[in-house]
Order: C-alpha cells, then structure tokens, then sequence
C-alpha cells in the first residue's frame, strides 16, 4: 500500500496519521524528504511508543 499520503481523510488534527486500512506502522510523511511518522490506528504503534517512553524514563534514572 504506497499510495500517496496526501489525502486529509487519513490525517486527524491534520497532523496524526490514522488509516485502519493501512497495516503499516512508519509510513512516509505527506512531505517525504520531512521523514517518517506513525500509523495511530496500528496497535503496534502504541506497543512502539509505550517502549520509547519506557526507555527515556529508564535511562534519566541514571543521572540523579
């Protein structure tokens, strides 16, 4: 699925990707040489997020 990402119905706020349809977790941003950005509708995403969140409170412990 490497349609293009402009389409604003899959955008909500216009800034957070949510299509269900699209089962891929980073998925290029509507302006490509901006990067990459989450699939909000793909439960993995949170799983991804919840991790990152983790590690970042895990390693600021280390510097009290």
């Amino acid at each position: 699925m490497n349609e293009p990402l402009n389409d604003p119905e899959k955008y909500k706020w216009g800034i957070f990707y949510f299509d269900p349809e699209d089962s891929r977790v980073f998925v290029p941003k509507n302006i490509q040489w901006l990067g990459y950005t989450v699939n909000f509708a793909n439960p993995l995403t949170y799983l991804i997020l919840a991790a990152f969140i983790a590690l970042a409170i895990f390693v600021g412990s280390f510097d009290k």
